[in-house]
């Protein structure tokens, strides 16, 4: 069996064309969408461009806890391992939302359904013989966070949660970083770019750089023996950067992970 990887997120944008350059590089891709239907059109298109037989599907809808921790239950009991998983998946909202379990839109899709699902997936990364974890964040995050208006409390601006949730990112992958080092993974964070996709029409109505630019700095972290146990990094147009001041500092990862924590367990005692 040749390499696997889950990749959030991708039937459509960066995420597909991540799926794309690695089903390309022989890499056995599992396509993840918020329907079957877009999910079986992926494949199928995938298949037609990259004559790649292994690709299979998953389908979640990140909006609900319930729903992600039933994708973890179906990749854990379908792949004996994951060699890599990106996490992709990210949406802008311009105005305020609540997901079916009632925390802000942005913050639930973009931060709190990868804390989950990464961590529900570890034995899987775990079993492959160098696990990657691959977290697409955004030169848009920002460079504080306001505990006390995470979801919106005290007031909603579409771009302030969006870097906000980008920050998340930052902040659970360098702590995810320390915690796994040692069983044989690697958890890296990154910029793609400023890209053509349909989040950036919908938050900055520009045009960006093409989806193929897009995912190349994640395809680098998922495939290249360059990085091969490189952990706890953050990367823009393939090359170490440095993110904001305050997502290496440890105490404010700690306490997002705790909060992250107890809010998972509010909709899922057992995922606390």
């Amino acid at each position: 069996m040749g390499k696997r990887v889950l990749v959030t997120g991708s039937t459509d944008g960066i995420g597909r064309e991540t799926a794309r350059q690695l089903a390309l590089r022989g890499w056995e891709v599992v396509v993840h969408g918020r329907s079957e239907r877009k999910v079986a059109r992926t494949i199928e298109w995938l298949y037609k461009v990259t004559n790649q037989a292994e690709i299979t599907g998953v389908t979640a809808d990140f909006a609900s806890l319930t729903a992600v921790s039933e994708l973890a239950d179906v990749c854990l009991e379908r792949f004996e391992r994951l060699d890599a998983l990106v996490a992709n998946a990210g949406i802008f909202q311009s105005r305020f939302e609540r997901s079916v379990d009632g925390f802000e839109m942005t913050f639930a899709v973009n931060h709190l359904a990868h804390f989950l699902l990464i961590r529900r997936l570890l034995p899987l990364l775990e079993r492959a013989p160098a696990g990657r974890i691959v977290i697409v964040s955004s030169m848009a995050h920002a460079d504080r966070i306001d505990f006390g208006n995470l979801q919106g409390e005290k007031g909603f601006n579409g771009y302030e949660a969006y870097g906000v949730s980008k920050l998340c990112n930052l902040l659970f992958g360098y702590r995810l970083a320390r915690d796994v080092r040692g069983k044989g993974m690697t958890v890296n964070c990154l910029h793609p770019g400023v890209i053509n996709t349909k989040l950036l029409k919908k938050g900055w109505g520009s045009i960006g750089a093409p989806v193929e630019t897009g995912a190349v700095t994640s395809v680098y972290l998922a495939d290249d023996s360059g990085v091969e146990g490189v952990t706890g990094g953050y990367f823009v147009d393939r090359a170490p950067s440095r993110s904001a001041p305050i997502s290496y500092d440890s105490s404010v990862q700690e306490r997002l992970w705790e909060l992250s924590s107890r809010l998972c367990e509010q909709i899922l005692p057992h995922e606390g």
